[in-house]
C-alpha cells in the first residue's frame, strides 16, 4: 500500500523525527512530543473527516497522552496499541551528550570513535544495520511502526478497529498510562468497542550478555519498590555507645535484601531478577560529629505469580532477621570494648514496624486531625520533590513523633507500582502466539521463542489486574502516598482485564549511551509480524 510510514525509508525518517525530539521524562521536550504526535495525526484525512475519534488528554502535570482511533464501522471489535514517547535522561553520553537525541549524527561520531567501543559494538556500528541515539530501541521504534498499523488501518488493511494509545512517563512513575486507563474504559462505553487485545511494541531484551534470540511475550512483571526506614538513636561519635547509628541498620538490611534468590520467582525457564538496591542513604544532610540517626533504602523487587501479601511477609520476616542480627552485634562490640574500658551499653532492642502500624500509632497519640494536617503540610511544602522523597518525609515525621519507641525499622512501599500480568492461560492469545511464531520462521526464517514475561516493566501492567483487593490492601495501606497524590485506577483495571502481547523490534543496550536498534528487523520484518499478529487476532 502507499502511505507516509511504509517503506523502511519512510519508517527511519519518521523514527530520526522522534528521536530527535528529545522527549527525556519530566522534561519540557516530553511535553512537546506528546503534542506533536497529535498533530502529526491530525493532519491525516482520516481524523479530519473524524476528529472526535483523535484526542489529546491531559495528565495531572501539565503533559498529555494521545488517543487515537480508526473505527471501520463494521464491528466494535478493536486491538488496541500502546506506547510510550518518553526516555531516560542523557547524561551517560557525556560528551556526546548534544548527540544523544541526533542519531544520524550519533552514528557518524561513534564511528570516528570506534577504537573506544567493545567488540560487540564496534561490529554492529560497522555494519550499517544499526541506528544509534536515545529512544531508537526504547522504545520509539516501536512508536514509529505502530503508526504504521494505524495508517494501514486508515486505509482498510483490518477487519477489526485499531486503537493506538501513547504516553509519557512509563520510564519513571508511568503517570501517562495511569491516567490513560479510565479514558481507555470510557471510550470503550462511547464507541461500544470490545477490545480483544493490547499490544505493546516494546522492543526484546536480552536475558543474558550477547544474547541473539528473538522473543514474543505474553505478560510484563510486577514491580514492588520495597522501602525501609531505619531510625537509630543519635549521640556524639565519641560515644557511639550511647546510641545507635542508622547506618548499621541499613547496612545489615542491605546484606540481607541484595541479590537475595529468596525473592525469586520461577516459572518454566523465566526467573526473576533478584532484588537490588535502587536508593540506600542516610538522612544527615550536613557534616557533624553527631552520628547519622536515620537512613532509608528501597529495593527493586520483580513480581510473577506471587502476590503481594507473600511478598509483604517475606520482606517482614527479612527485617525481622535484621533487627536481631543488629541488636547481636551491637552486644557483642560492646563486650569487646568492655573488655578495654568500662561502660554501660544501651540494652538495645529495635521495633519492627509497618507504615500501616506507625500511622496507627501516631493517630491514636496525636488523633487523626492532626496527623493528616502534618501529612498534608509535608505534602505541600514538599511537593516538588518525586514521590519516593515524599514518602520517607511522611515517614519520618511519624517517626519523630513516636520516639519513645526507640531504635525502629519502618517497612513502607514506594510509588510506581506495577502489577504483574500474564496471558500464558489465554487460549486465544497463545492461539496468536503459535501463529505468529510460524508465520516468522516461514516467512522471515526467525526463530521467535514465547516469554510469559516482558522483563523490563511496561505499561501492559494496567490493563489487566489479577491480584485480589485483600492482597493489594497490604500493599496500598502501607503506601504513605496512596491516596495522597498517588493511586491507582483499580476498578477501572478490572472492568478492562484486556488480554496482552508485546511484539517489538531488537535492539541492545537498552538505557546506556551504546543504546542501538537494528534496523532492517525494525522496519522491515516487526511491521509483517505485527500486522499478520492484528490480522490473526481479528479472525480468532
Amino acid at each position: 500500500m502507499q502511505g507516509r510510514w511504509q517503506t523502511k525509508e519512510q519508517l527511519v525518517n519518521l523514527l530520526i523525527q522522534l528521536v530527535e525530539h528529545a522527549s527525556i521524562t519530566g522534561s519540557q521536550g516530553e511535553i512537546a512530543l506528546g503534542k506533536y504526535l497529535y498533530y502529526l495525526l491530525k493532519e491525516r484525512e482520516y481524523f479530519k473527516e473524524h476528529p472526535d475519534f483523535l484526542q489529546l488528554h491531559p495528565v495531572h502535570d501539565g503533559r498529555s497522552f494521545v488517543t487515537a482511533l480508526v473505527n471501520q464501522g463494521v464491528t466494535n471489535e478493536t486491538v488496541v496499541l500502546i506506547n510510550h514517547f518518553d526516555v531516560v535522561d542523557v547524561t551517560d553520553y557525556g560528551d556526546l551528550s548534544s548527540l544523544s537525541c541526533q542519531p544520524v549524527k550519533l552514528t557518524n561520531e561513534l564511528k570516528a570513535r570506534s577504537s573506544q567501543l567493545s567488540e560487540q559494538v564496534r561490529e554492529d556500528l560497522e555494519s550499517g544495520e544499526w541506528l544509534f541515539g536515545r529512544g531508537t530501541m526504547d522504545m520509539k521504534a516501536g512508536l514509529a511502526v505502530q503508526l504504521a498499523m494505524l495508517e494501514r488501518a486508515m486505509h482498510g488493511d483490518f477487519k477489526g478497529n485499531l486503537l493506538l494509545v501513547s504516553v509519557p512517563d512509563e520510564e519513571v512513575n508511568s503517570a501517562g498510562m495511569i491516567s490513560a486507563v479510565p479514558i481507555l474504559d470510557e471510550l470503550k462505553q462511547r464507541f461500544g468497542l470490545t477490545y480483544k487485545a493490547c499490544i505493546n511494541s516494546e522492543p526484546m531484551f536480552a536475558k543474558f550478555p550477547n544474547d541473539q534470540n528473538h522473543y514474543i511475550y505474553t505478560g510484563s512483571l510486577g514491580k514492588v519498590l520495597a522501602s525501609f526506614y531505619c531510625s537509630g538513636i543519635e549521640t556524639h561519635a565519641g560515644e557511639p555507645f550511647s546510641g545507635l547509628n542508622a547506618n548499621l541498620l541499613l547496612s545489615e538490611l542491605n546484606r540481607l535484601m541484595e541479590l537475595n534468590p529468596a525473592f525469586c520467582e520461577q516459572e518454566g525457564e523465566e526467573i526473576s531478577p533478584p532484588p537490588t538496591s535502587l536508593m540506600m542513604r542516610d538522612l544527615k544532610e550536613e557534616y557533624s560529629v553527631q552520628i547519622p540517626h536515620a537512613s532509608v533504602s528501597m529495593y527493586n523487587l520483580f513480581i510473577m505469580n506471587g502476590s503481594v501479601s507473600e511478598l509483604h511477609h517475606k520482606l517482614l520476616q527479612v527485617v525481622k532477621e535484621t533487627a536481631l542480627n543488629v541488636e547481636e552485634f551491637y552486644k557483642k562490640r560492646s563486650q569487646q570494648y568492655h573488655k578495654l574500658i568500662s561502660l554501660s551499653p544501651l540494652d538495645l532492642e529495635v521495633t519492627i514496624l509497618t507504615f500501616k502500624e506507625l500511622l496507627h500509632i501516631a493517630k491514636k497519640k496525636y488523633g487523626t486531625k492532626e496527623i493528616d494536617r502534618r501529612i498534608n503540610e509535608i505534602l505541600v511544602k514538599y511537593g516538588d520533590e518525586d514521590e519516593r522523597g515524599l514518602s520517607t518525609r511522611v515517614v519520618a515525621e511519624l517517626v519523630g513523633l513516636c520516639k519513645e519507641y526507640g531504635a525502629m525499622i519502618v517497612i513502607f512501599y514506594s510509588p510506581p507500582y506495577y502489577p504483574s500480568v500474564s496471558s500464558k492461560g489465554n487460549p486465544f492469545i497463545q492461539k496468536t502466539v503459535e501463529h505468529v511464531i510460524a508465520y516468522a520462521k516461514e516467512n522471515y526464517q526467525t526463530e521467535l521463542k514465547q516469554q510469559n514475561y516482558f522483563p523490563g516493566l511496561c505499561d501492559l501492567s494496567f490493563v489487566q489486574l489479577n491480584d485480589n483487593g485483600e492482597a493489594l490492601s497490604q500493599l496500598t495501606a502501607n503506601m504513605p502516598l496512596y491516596g495522597n497524590g498517588y493511586s491507582l485506577p483499580l476498578s477501572e483495571m478490572q472492568r478492562l482485564n484486556i488480554p496482552v502481547l508485546n511484539i517489538g523490534p531488537v535492539g541492545r543496550d537498552p538505557h546506556k549511551w551504546t543504546e542501538r536498534l537494528h534496523i532492517p528487523y525494525a522496519f522491515e520484518i516487526l511491521p509483517e509480524l505485527l500486522s499478520f499478529s492484528i490480522k490473526t487476532i481479528f479472525e480468532g
